[in-house]
């Protein structure tokens, strides 16, 4: 179970931009049909694209750009994005079973919440976890160990499929002597 985001996105920005371009070629239609002033000119276009040439610059542009979106929304449907649904080990059962990633985030920014711990922010990247805890002791002796023993209890408790590695970086306040 390793589910990936969707490409709504780009999928939106695309659909959005072919229906306004659509909407503007039907609007300017119907108004040819019943002989009202056009937004867009047809004769005026078409003198305009009939006069340029291949290698002038204005074609150039467009057919760079136009390039350019194509690539970048082909690259947007090819690379895959980061996992929306971690996976969890199977254990004895051949059951697939997963966990979100907002769900598994909070479910250990919540148990790294120990005592002397002010505030949480956790990074969840492939195989690693970092805490970065906000304390206001100034002996901040064994606080870091007590976060780390927490998170890996926790970790033991959701058994994920790939265990990250957790790393603690921890900031103090500074001693008021």
């Amino acid at each position: 179970m390793k589910r990936r985001p969707r490409r709504s996105l780009p999928a939106a920005l695309v659909a959005v931009i072919l229906l306004a371009a659509g909407a503007l070629v039907a609007v300017t239609a119907v108004q040819m049909l019943l002989n009202e002033p056009t937004w867009i000119s047809y004769d005026q276009a078409a003198r305009t694209l009939h006069g340029l040439l291949w290698t002038d610059t204005p074609v150039l542009a467009a057919g760079i750009v136009a390039a350019a979106l194509g690539v970048l929304l082909l690259l947007c449907a090819v690379v895959p994005g980061a996992r929306t649904v971690l996976p969890l080990a199977a254990g004895d059962t051949a059951i697939d079973s997963g966990a979100s990633r907002h769900s598994y985030r909070g479910t250990l920014r919540a148990a790294a919440d120990v005592d002397g711990v002010d505030g949480v922010k956790l990074k969840v990247r492939g195989r690693s976890l970092t805490a970065r805890v906000r304390t206001e002791r100034t002996n901040t002796t064994g606080l870091a160990e007590a976060v780390e023993h927490s998170l890996a209890h926790r970790l033991d408790q959701i058994a994920p499929a790939r265990r990250p590695a957790v790393k603690i970086k921890l900031k103090a306040a500074r001693s008021q002597s």
